[in-house]
C-alpha cells in the first residue's frame, strides 16, 4: 500500500490509522484522500490512482453543490478518471473539538472489478439461445420445474406463498402441457407445489369443472 504525504501535520497523524484501515480493507482499488479545507489542498493519500500529492489542489467546491446523505457525509457519487475508470465516492467532513471543519476524508473506491464481475456473471447466467424443447418434451419431471418456476418468476412470489388461485393458474398451465397424462405425475406436482396430495386433486377437481363451464356457456 503505497503512502504519500504521511506526515508531522497533526491532522494526519490523528485521523492515518483509519485511513489506512480503509485503504488496507478495499485495497488496491480505494484511493483514501485527506484534505486540508481551508487551504484547498490535499494533505495525505493512501493508494493514489493519478498523480496528484500531498499539495495539490483538492478542490473541494464540487462538495458545495451536493446533497449531504448524512450529517458531514457525502455520497456514494460517481466519478471519472481519465484512463474510462468508473469511481464511486464518498466524502466526509472531520471536526475538531469545537466543532470546525479539520479534514475531509473521500474514499474513491474503483468501480472496474465490480462492473467485470458482473459482465460475467451475466455472461453465464443468461441463455443464448431458445430452450430446445425436443430436449425436454419426453421428461415430464423437468417440464413440472420449468412451468412452476416460469410462473414464480412471473408472479414474483415463492412457492409457499402462491395464493389459491395461483395455484388454480399454474395446475392450467401444468394440464395444457399435458402434464397430468403421465402416471405418477400428480404427486410430483404436489410436492413442487408444496401441497398435499388430497389439496391437489381438489384444486384440479376446481379447475376442471371451472374449465368445462366455460365451454358450455
Amino acid at each position: 500500500m503505497e503512502v504519500v504525504g504521511e506526515g508531522a501535520d497533526p491532522r494526519v497523524r490523528m485521523w492515518a490509522p483509519a485511513c489506512q484501515a480503509v485503504a488496507l480493507l478495499l485495497g488496491p482499488y480505494a484511493e483514501v484522500v485527506l484534505h486540508d479545507p481551508d487551504a484547498d489542498k490535499v494533505l495525505a493519500i493512501w493508494n493514489p490512482m493519478t498523480s496528484r500529492g500531498p499539495g495539490d489542489p483538492s478542490r473541494l467546491g464540487e462538495l458545495d453543490a451536493l446533497d449531504p446523505s448524512a450529517l458531514d457525509v457525502f455520497g456514494p457519487y460517481e466519478k471519472l478518471l481519465a484512463d474510462g475508470r468508473r469511481l464511486s465516492s464518498v466524502s466526509a467532513v472531520l471536526r475538531d473539538a469545537d466543532g470546525k471543519a479539520s479534514a475531509v476524508l473521500c474514499v474513491n473506491l474503483d468501480r472496474t472489478p465490480l462492473e467485470q464481475a458482473a459482465a460475467v456473471l451475466s455472461a453465464f447466467g443468461a441463455p443464448t439461445v431458445a430452450r430446445p424443447e425436443p430436449l425436454f418434451e419426453q421428461d415430464w419431471s423437468e417440464r413440472i420445474q420449468h412451468i412452476v418456476g416460469a410462473y414464480v418468476r412471473e408472479c414474483g412470489r415463492p412457492v409457499e406463498r402462491l395464493t389459491r388461485q395461483d395455484r388454480l393458474t399454474v395446475l392450467d398451465r401444468l394440464d395444457e402441457a399435458k402434464v397430468f397424462a403421465v402416471r405418477r405425475a400428480a404427486p410430483v406436482v404436489a410436492g413442487v407445489l408444496r401441497v398435499s396430495r388430497s389439496t391437489l386433486y381438489g384444486l384440479l377437481a376446481e379447475l376442471r369443472a371451472s374449465n368445462a363451464k366455460d365451454k358450455t356457456s
